[in-house]
């Protein structure tokens, strides 16, 4: 290894003097935000090869580096170098090794200098490493603006010195977009630290910090505001902050904020719009416009071949525009372009309109289907944005989708009764996402007229296939509301016919066809009481959705999926597809104006099965208060139901009654109104009133053993009137096929286990009674066998080894239910603690006794004490757990992990 170099030539390859403002870090603002947290990692990250602060134009990242820079956070002083986007690779490492100079590190003479501006040796490169590896102490070097360097040659060379040089070199970057560096091989063995966009952008406290160093006091209110308009951009909150001091009202300038009038817009106009030349002013008038622009869009607005280079030139300024995500598109900052389209109107009255339909048709003819839709409908060309919408086969998108929002928001202007058939369908698909089913029926009447029309005038013909399938498309969906079965079956063939008429490549495009038709037709199906064929179609409406945009008819299809097994007696995959569908809900974060609640409906459904009633109530308030769609009819009936289950369970018939009377009975399907019927038959029941239960079956529009659920219920009411001999005779239209919902044949043996004990069959009615455990335990079906009363109980009594094996009537969830302790309804569990004291062992025995539904005699002799002492251990347990019975001493107990 040579001698230090202690004397080197201090100019370019090109033989230029070295610009010295190159080599100095910009000066820390005086109204500095101080982020100890970035500077902490731009310290850490300064210990090994690379550190990246990577961020859009104005976020902050050179004023982050140089306040760390001057911070002395480092042993050594960085050297810092501004990277010029005109740097060839040999002026490059001229400059590089000139900040290596200036920053003391003393490199051997062999290591030489690049002698020409295009590019260095391999030589040169291994030569310069090896230097810094002998170095005696790390040098830290800041490339500032690196992305503006251009020749891959560049970024190859850098790599390989930081590589080579053996821990002697640490480089911290800050560019705008990722450098030509392998940065996924830095990421893969942990060498290198980044600071991305997301860590730049300012917190609501960096911002009230900003403003207090302004001598600015804003509210909470003010703060949230000015966050939402700039993004978190730091130039953003730095020139609100000075409008603002210009302001006399801090919060009334917030106010105010996209205003043309504020000072906001007079700086931006003066200081950013005015300093430009003529033609840049003129493009930056275009092409606001629109939320993005790509330089062949703003050729087309400007009528020009200088977007290329005029938008490059803006970004790299950071003249409030900045290029997206590396890509060839450039978006300006929300402030700047809404000052500008302010400034555009009163410069050029009516070209707006203009370049929103050059930019609608650009963007159509360049495949940006929802961008050139907003454009059209922003230059009030609805003809041609509607034409978008139904060529495109996207009239799914105004259903479903993250745009679905946006774009119905844009048809929102659009007059009524816009001649063509389009614009009748648009509105119509508007009119449904509304939940106004009059006005989209108007609107598809209005369709139907004017694809009646043109088909009398083959020049005006406006009958073509996509025009067609979006009429049968909507007819299916505008179907579901009216639950018009056959209606949606001719809609559902026609739109599959139609669709095969249609480029595969566009029908690939969009799944959200398929999945809706599904989707709705499987609810329709289901409305109609056709459970099979209901499950069929929307197991294959499931499979059907997963892409993007196919969220909302996922959760659809699979919170109506849910309601079919539950109407099954399906309770686990029921349960299992409830939850699917609210896991899809938070996953794609839909919004609660979209969600049914269908799914907390099945859920309540499952609860109330199971004798959860506590869960059941709380997942039934959930259902009926989600703000989405009106519920279909079927999902109106289930609700009123179980609702009415729920209610008479509390011992609050009225409510019950009233809940099942709410139910608009007009046009429903027979086996909906017989379910409301036999749900009313049991609230009478449960209130002794055998007659009225019966006089409500008789009036039910389905005829008697239609229904297996009718003659269920027919046979209890005549059985609790003392008719054993006529409830048997109902019972034994109930079939006892596998084809028969569990439930059903369940609640089947149960009755006849009673009817045996009626008339003094003891055997009979224990083995019924264990067909009815057997067949209920795998759903856990617990709800039918405490509404049939204490019989169950004493024919248990009867038999403790049945009782002990079927614990499961009891339920046992004390790992949820630890966590989330139930609660009784009604004020006596207010404020009550769930323990007053420990419950001894004695005690605690005799609870695990009273779960296995023993009596106290029962218990008495398990454990070998008398029945008064069972019964005063039971009262010294209700005392300890706040409750006055034992079921819900069983309960509380298990809630709280105790059994």
């Amino acid at each position: 290894m040579g001698p230090p170099v202690t004397s080197m030539d201090h100019r370019a390859p090109t033989g230029d003097p070295m610009l010295t403002a190159r080599f100095a870090p910009p000066a820390v603002p005086k109204l500095l935000v101080h982020r100890p947290e970035l500077l902490g990692r731009l310290t850490a990250g300064a210990q090994g090869p690379l550190t990246l602060i990577n961020g859009p134009a104005g976020s902050g990242k050179t004023v982050l580096t140089a306040h760390w820079a001057a911070d002395g956070r480092t042993t050594r002083p960085p050297m810092w170098l501004t990277v010029e986007p005109d740097d060839a690779p040999g002026a490059f490492w001229a400059y590089v090794l000139e900040a290596l100079h200036r920053g003391g590190v003393a490199l051997p003479a062999e290591v030489g200098r690049p002698t020409r501006a295009e590019g260095v040796t391999r030589s040169f490169l291994v030569r310069l490493a090896d230097g810094l590896a002998a170095s005696a102490q790390p040098a830290v070097l800041v490339l500032d603006q690196f992305d503006t360097t251009r020749p891959p040659a560049t970024s190859e060379g850098l790599d390989f010195v930081l590589r080579h040089a053996a821990g002697g070199l640490r480089i911290v970057l800050t560019s705008r977009s990722d450098s030509l560096l392998p940065l996924h091989r830095y990421r893969a063995a942990g060498e290198i630290t980044e600071i991305r966009h997301a860590d730049l952008r300012f917190t609501d406290a960096d911002a009230e910090a900003l403003l207090s160093e302004h001598r600015l006091t804003v509210s909470a209110d003010g703060i949230r505001l000015l966050m939402e308009r700039t993004e978190g951009w730091a130039a953003g909150v730095r020139l609100c902050a000075l409008a603002m001091q210009r302001s006399a009202d801090p919060e009334a300038f917030l106010r105010q904020f996209a205003a043309d009038r504020t000072t906001i817009a007079d700086y931006l106009l003066t200081e950013v719009l005015d300093a430009q030349p003529p033609p840049t002013q003129d493009l930056l008038l275009r092409v606001c416009v629109t939320d993005r622009v790509h330089p062949d869009l703003a050729d087309a607005l400007t009528g020009r071949d200088d977007g290329a280079r005029t938008l490059a030139g803006l970004a790299r300024d950071n003249a409030f525009l900045e290029q997206v995500d590396a890509s060839a598109w450039y978006r300006l900052h929300p402030l700047f372009a809404e000052v500008l389209r302010a400034h555009l109107r009163q410069r050029c009255p009516g070209l707006e309109p203009r370049l929103h339909g050059r930019a609608a048709r650009w963007l159509a003819r360049t495949g940006r289907l929802t961008e050139a839709v907003l454009q059209g409908a922003a230059a009030q060309d609805w003809p041609f944005a509607a034409e978008q919408m139904v060529d495109n086969l996207a009239l799914g998108r105004l259903l479903t989708g993250l745009e679905a929002d946006q774009l119905v928001r844009a048809f929102a202007g659009m007059p009524a009764g816009t001649p063509g058939p389009a614009p009748a369908l648009v509105g119509a698909a508007c009119r449904l996402a509304e939940q106004d089913l009059p006005g989209c029926e108007a609107e598809l009447r209005r369709a139907d007229a004017t694809l009646a029309t043109s088909a009398d005038d083959p020049l005006t013909d406006a009958r073509g296939p996509a025009t067609r399938f979006g009429r049968a498309f909507l007819g299916v969906l505008v179907g579901r509301p009216a639950d018009d079965l056959t209606a949606v079956e001719r809609a559902a063939t026609d739109a599959d016919r139609l669709l095969r008429e249609l480029p595969p490549p566009l029908v690939a495009e969009r799944p959200e066809l398929h999945a809706l038709l599904l989707a709705h037709l499987g609810a329709v199906e289901l409305g109609a009481g056709h459970l099979d064929r209901a499950g069929s179609t929307l197991t294959a409406a499931v499979a059907a959705c997963g892409p993007p945009g196919t969220e909302a008819p996922l959760r659809g299809a699979l919170g109506s999926l849910a309601l079919t097994e539950l109407l099954r007696g399906r309770l686990r995959q029921a349960a299992e597809h409830a939850h699917a569908s609210l896991a899809v809900a938070e996953r794609s974060a839909l919004p609660a104006e979209r969600r049914s609640g269908i799914d907390h409906l099945v859920l309540a459904g499952v609860a109330v099965e199971q004798d959860d009633l506590p869960a059941a109530r709380r997942h039934l308030d959930l259902a009926t208060t989600a703000p989405g769609p009106r519920p279909d009819p079927a999902v109106a009936v289930r609700a009123a139901v179980i609702g009415a289950r729920i209610a008479t369970a509390e011992g609050d018939r009225d409510a019950a009654l009233a809940t099942l009377r709410a139910v608009d009975a007009a046009g429903l399907p027979a086996w909906a109104a017989d379910a409301l019927a036999v749900a009313e038959s049991a609230v009478h029941l449960a209130g002794g009133d055998a007659a009225a239960a019966l006089r409500v079956l008789d009036a039910a529009p389905a005829p008697a053993g239609e229904r297996p659920e009718h003659a269920l219920a027919r046979t209890r009411a005549l059985l609790a009137a003392g008719r054993a001999a006529d409830a048997e005779r109902a019972l034994a239209g109930v079939p006892a096929d596998d084809g028969v919902p569990t439930p059903v044949r369940a609640h089947a043996c149960l009755l006849r286990a009673r009817i045996a004990e009626a008339r003094g069959d003891a055997a009979q009615a224990h083995r019924c009674l264990g067909e009815a455990l057997a067949l209920a335990r795998p759903e856990e079906l617990r709800r039918m066998f405490t509404e049939s009363g204490p019989w169950v109980r004493r024919t248990l009594r009867e038999d403790p080894r049945t009782a002990r094996s079927h614990g499961w009537l009891t339920p046992r969830t004390p790992a949820r239910t630890a966590r989330t302790p139930r609660t009784t309804r009604g004020p006596r569990a207010e404020g009550q603690p769930p323990v007053v004291e420990p419950l001894s062992a004695r005690e605690t025995e005799v609870l695990a006794k009273a779960a296995e539904l023993l009596s106290t005699e029962e218990i008495a002799t398990e454990l070998y004490v008398s029945a008064n002492t069972v019964k005063t251990h039971l009262k010294s347990i209700y005392r300890k757990l706040g409750v006055t019975r034992r079921s819900e001493a069983v309960h509380r107990a298990q809630d709280l992990g105790m059994l």
